[in-house]
């Protein structure tokens, strides 16, 4: 019951719409009586009507190949008995509905396209017309009982046809669905290897890369803003001498360290960068010389804390904030400052 629930649910079909379907065809209550009326005549002619029904199905190559094997045949066999049966039961409730939503779920799952499925609905209503002509016991009803019955074949059709279209547009949906999921699990990791690719392995600061477009940027804004820009420059003295005596395990360490001392030392508005080897570099925004100081004492202290033994070198270059240096002359003044303080230790 589970099942019914959910299909009947799914397309959003209650008694009201089951009622609000059949005006729609124009199927009044007096018809559907007069097809249970024929119920005798139907259930006489039962099995020569689905035989007949199957001949001419598979004369059809494609059908035959749907169809395949003896067993699916014989299942197919009973599935349209008990269908030609419901049509004239007279009973046409929630479960009668609810079999022709199966029926359409079933037919398109196994890949029976629409003008297959109105070709076989198009022969069995001829061959049900044939019985009915030949065999109806008051002629004068005639006209009345096959308007009756192509009503409410049109009727199942349109909810054999809703679960076509349901199945297709759920397609649709479940496809973009995955589709968005794909374009942000693709975002997601564009922007992980983005951020890889402006990340220096070892301490995890900015690399050169992002360093050169960072000054960049930072520069323009700074002469828009007319505002200061700084660069500080960190190099570890005697780092070769630390590597070749105490090996590359502790030289790594040591430039972790110091990318630390760093990055708790600066501002957050700022951009703690490794270059290569054991140099360094911090961008500094809206940074007067003072505040650079300011900061390049902080990095200082935080390193000899951690290494008493070792010693950092820091060049300052500031430019701004009314007339501005290249930004490949804030890098070399900076850079410039550091080797001079380098000589000096």
């Amino acid at each position: 019951m589970l099942i019914e629930k959910t299909l009947l649910e799914q397309f959003n079909i209650n008694e009201i719409e089951i009622q609000r379907r059949m005006e729609l065809f124009k199927l009044t209550q007096g018809e559907l009586d007069l097809l249970a009326a024929q119920q005798p005549i139907i259930e006489q002619h039962l099995d020569s009507l689905v035989a007949k029904f199957y001949d001419k199905q598979t004369q059809f190559d494609e059908i035959a190949l749907l169809i395949g094997d003896a067993d699916t045949l014989q299942r197919l066999r009973n599935a349209q008995r008990r269908y030609i049966q419901e049509l004239f039961s007279g009973h046409y409730d929630n479960a009668y509905v609810n079999s022709r939503l199966r029926i359409g779920l079933v037919h398109k799952r196994i890949g029976v396209e629409p003008k297959l499925y109105l070709s076989a609905s198009c022969t069995l209503k001829y061959l049900v017309e044939d019985v009915l002509i030949e065999h109806i016991a008051n002629p004068s009803e005639l006209p009345q009982v096959l308007r009756a019955l192509d009503k409410l074949i049109s009727f199942d059709t349109a909810l054999v046809f809703d679960t076509y279209i349901g199945t297709l547009l759920s397609a649709v949906e479940n496809a973009k669905k995955r589709m968005e999921t794909y374009a942000r699990e693709l975002e997601e990791k564009s922007k992980i290897l983005s951020a890889h690719a402006e990340r220096d392995p070892l301490t995890e600061l900015y690399n050169k890369r992002a360093m050169q477009r960072t000054i960049m940027r930072e520069l323009n804004a700074a002469i828009r803003r007319k505002s200061y820009l700084s660069v500080i420059y960190i190099d570890v003295n005697k780092f070769k001498f630390i590597n070749d005596t105490f090996g590359h395990a502790k030289g790594d360490e040591v430039l972790q360290t110091l990318g630390q001392a760093i990055t708790e030392s600066c501002r957050t508005s700022d951009f703690p960068c490794r270059i290569g080897g054991d140099e360094f570099c911090v961008i500094l925004p809206e940074a007067s010389r003072a505040t650079a100081l300011h900061i390049g004492d902080r990095i200082e202290a935080a390193f000899t804390t951690a290494y008493p033994e070792y010693s950092i070198s820091i060049g300052i270059c500031v430019t701004g904030n009314e007339s501005f240096v290249s930004a490949n002359e804030l890098i070399e003044g900076a850079d410039k400052a550091m080797y001079e303080a380098k000589q000096q230790s």
